[in-house]
């Protein structure tokens, strides 16, 4: 079980640092787009693509590293002051009954819509805008497997500090 969640924790953490690259190029793109407009009062809609496609990609392929490095939304009123294998037991019982579910039900329901994208190799309707609405779709269904394969490893992880204290 170590083996496995080690592997999984590596695949998320190698995913979360490639995206991590996302926001210098977002930065950079956007500056871009600033001085064009305001220096040189020219738009373009294709670098204010790039950087929404980036921003959308950051956040849903970066959602397993997130959770991998527990900075995910937590309240932990009660939670901080449990004990380890309390925290484990709890940690295991909300990735079983709600994040794996939730996981898997937006991979479900998402599909059809993701598949008719494809279908109709979707563009944007905005002139000069990236072609590619297809991809940027599908990654809703990266996030729901990346998620989920992240989650597994938490659940492993915390099996184990349950068994073994």
């Amino acid at each position: 079980m170590n083996q496995i969640s080690h592997f999984l924790d590596s695949f998320s953490e190698r995913t979360g640092r490639y995206c991590s690259w996302f926001v210098v190029i977002m930065t950079l793109i956007t500056c871009i787009v600033i001085i064009m407009r305001y220096g040189l009062n020219l738009g373009s809609v294709f670098l204010q693509d790039v950087v929404l496609y980036l921003h959308g990609a950051f956040f849903l392929l970066g959602s397993a590293f997130a959770l991998k490095r527990n900075a995910h939304v937590r309240v932990d009123i009660f939670y901080r002051e449990f004990s380890e294998k309390k925290k484990a037991l709890i940690d295991l019982l909300g990735h079983c009954l709600f994040l794996q579910p939730v996981c898997w039900a937006i991979f479900f329901f998402s599909w059809g819509y993701v598949e008719f994208s494809w279908k109709i190799m979707e563009v944007s309707p905005e002139p000069d805008a990236l072609p590619f609405v297809y991809l940027q779709k599908s990654l809703l269904l990266v996030l729901c497997v990346f998620l989920s394969l992240q989650s597994f490893s938490e659940i492993l992880k915390n099996i184990l500090k349950i068994k073994n204290g």
